[in-house]
């Protein structure tokens, strides 16, 4: 009897601390724009803010007036590691040595891109170049600096197409071997597309995502563009978070990074890492 007590007070144990497993158990990086003015005024201080919240993992999409080199030291004194850089598509096309060069001096294994230049809706002739530009980026960065290019979608690629849309295009037109993807799940969701099956369908593809939410009672679409005040603290919008990060868990998903473009950033991103914590 003591012995069947025993077993089961240990199930019980179990399927508690399986209850209580946290859906997010990693401590998510920052995106470098959601301090984009603090930063322009002094990186120090910016750096050593992010890192009282418990963060040292970085996506640079600017160097805010340093080289690679002095940022790369600040990081350093730290104990903080740039994993993803950002980048313009005019830098890709015209100074990829140079772009290679300052992600590898960062220590980033990524180059990330979030914006293809067009004007109007996106056309599948311009996805048809996007394709053929994302392999060409993505051969060089690998062969020449042994870097990962990512393509961070930005909703306007969602068009349909055939029986999907111009991200499925772009998505199986692309050499794995040289192009994967960032999701920022906003600019998934605000186009009408669920971050969680998309992430499902190409499970093998994304390896970066931007973590934010979306402001209740607005309305997506197809633009790439929404008030930066409708970025709101995660738990507090319309995404389904949990559902997403079950799903990203499983995929290739390496690198979680906050962005609140919000001009209450200081106050939200506090707020989406308790969120983040107590997620069960």
């Amino acid at each position: 009897m003591k012995k069947s007590l025993l077993v089961f007070a240990i199930l019980l144990s179990f399927g508690s601390a399986q209850a209580q497993k946290k859906v997010f158990p990693q401590t998510p990086g920052m995106v470098s724009y959601t301090y984009r003015n603090s930063f322009a005024k002094n990186v120090p201080a910016t750096l050593d803010t992010i890192k009282a919240l418990g963060i040292t993992n970085m996506e640079f999409s600017n160097l805010f007036g340093k080289t690679a080199a002095e940022l790369r030291k600040l990081l350093d004194e730290r104990g903080m590691k740039c994993s993803s850089f950002g980048v313009g598509y005019p830098d890709l096309q015209n100074k990829l040595a140079e772009v290679g060069q300052n992600a590898k001096t960062l220590g980033a294994q990524y180059v990330r891109v979030a914006w293809v230049p067009h004007k109007g809706p996106f056309t599948l002739d311009l996805a048809k170049q996007t394709v053929t530009d994302f392999n060409n980026f993505g051969k060089q960065l690998k062969d020449q600096f042994g870097l990962t290019f990512c393509y961070h979608n930005h909703g306007y690629e969602f068009e349909t197409y055939e029986s999907g849309t111009l991200f499925d295009y772009i998505v199986q037109n692309t050499n794995p071997d040289y192009v994967s993807f960032e999701m920022d799940i906003l600019w998934t969701f605000f186009p009408g597309v669920d971050p969680a099956a998309l992430i499902k369908k190409y499970p093998n593809r994304f390896k970066l995502m931007h973590l934010k939410d979306l402001r209740k009672g607005v309305v997506g679409n197809l633009s790439g563009g929404t008030p930066v005040e409708n970025d709101v603290a995660l738990g507090t919008g319309q995404l389904n978070l949990p559902a997403i990060l079950k799903a990203a868990q499983q995929s290739s998903i390496q690198h979680y990074y906050i962005e609140d473009e919000s001009p209450s950033y200081a106050t939200q991103v506090p707020q989406t890492i308790a969120y983040l914590n107590q997620l069960k």
